[in-house]
């Protein structure tokens, strides 16, 4: 598989992940589905793929591929202000700006509050869903506009230019989360920068993309800004528990079975334990509890 240099970025010391490398959907723990799903729907415009006892799979309004999934535990606790160490956020990566133009003008119209930033690689759009979990919804600008300098990527949050991006939402309205929606990336709360470059650097085998934004460290395959990100931002708070609201897992999707084998064996060797996961591929825990899926594409064509 194609592992390129885009000029930026620091390649873990062994196993790399192929440029190919893509998220699946994030699995969440939530205290009551039937509020949850009014949320994801409502707010956010996605909709329900399939749900059974306590759980419901969602999806973007014209495709089959799932983004999240929700698994009721009744009397979750919410996620405290401070935090915990696991979830910060998951993110939505919309296919163009006038999508992301047409989501904040929808979040207006139904009086949702949320946060904005300009991240220069990005632009993005935070909010909370019922359970005190964190969502980024974002658009990308083009990669030919990133800037970088001594191999890192810039990236910072400055002030999103509100007006400029509801004007490339119009004329359309927003009908829910587009074809072509994906999830992005996902940012975890840890205690440990050390620690977590060597479980997703060394061990996963994910590139250094930004590593001076203070409290923070951001890595990715294939040139990405970034797949994850990790900050010390709830610094002595305790990792999330079985009866919190939480991220169970996160998914990442290699090209092939022999790329699924290298990052189990890297994770292996850097120390981390690895078990089998239902429906696929494996699961492997970070430092802090936080579990992360990886399974091969190529077992979805059968």
């Amino acid at each position: 598989m194609t592992r390129s240099d885009p000029g930026y970025g620091i390649a873990p010391p062994g196993f790399r992940l192929p440029d190919e490398t893509r998220l699946g959907p994030v699995r969440l723990q939530v205290a009551d589905l039937a509020r949850s799903l009014a949320y994801y729907e409502r707010v956010l415009g996605l909709r329900v793929l399939q749900r059974g006892e306590g759980t419901a799979t969602l999806g973007d309004v014209g495709g089959t591929a799932p983004l999240v999934e929700l698994r009721e535990r009744p009397g979750a606790r919410p996620m405290p202000r401070r935090g915990r160490l696991g979830l910060y956020h998951f993110a939505i990566l919309l296919p163009d700006r006038a999508a992301l133009g047409r989501f904040l003008r929808h979040l207006g119209e139904i009086g949702e509050s949320a946060g904005m930033s300009d991240h220069f690689v990005s632009e993005a759009i935070y909010l909370s869903d019922p359970d005190g979990l964190g969502i980024e919804v974002y658009a990308d600008r083009p990669r030919h506009a990133w800037r970088h300098e001594a191999r890192q990527l810039a990236m910072a949050t400055e002030p999103l230019d509100v007006e400029d991006l509801l004007r490339a939402g119009r004329p359309e309205t927003w009908s829910g989360m587009p074809a072509g929606t994906v999830i992005g990336h996902v940012h975890l709360y840890v205690d440990d920068l050390e620690g977590a470059a060597k479980f997703y650097h060394q061990g996963l085998g994910l590139d250094k993309t930004v590593w001076s934004y203070p409290g923070a460290l951001f890595m990715s395959a294939g040139g990405y800004h970034h797949h994850l990100g990790t900050n010390t931002w709830a610094a002595g708070a305790q990792p999330a528990g079985p009866d919190d609201a939480r991220l169970l897992d996160w998914e990442i999707v290699v090209p092939t079975a022999a790329d699924l084998a290298g990052a189990l064996a890297s994770l292996g060797s850097s120390g981390a334990a690895v078990e089998p996961a239902a429906g696929g591929g494996a699961l492997a825990r970070d430092p802090w509890g936080t579990a992360v899926r990886l399974r091969a594409a190529a077992e979805d064509v059968k």
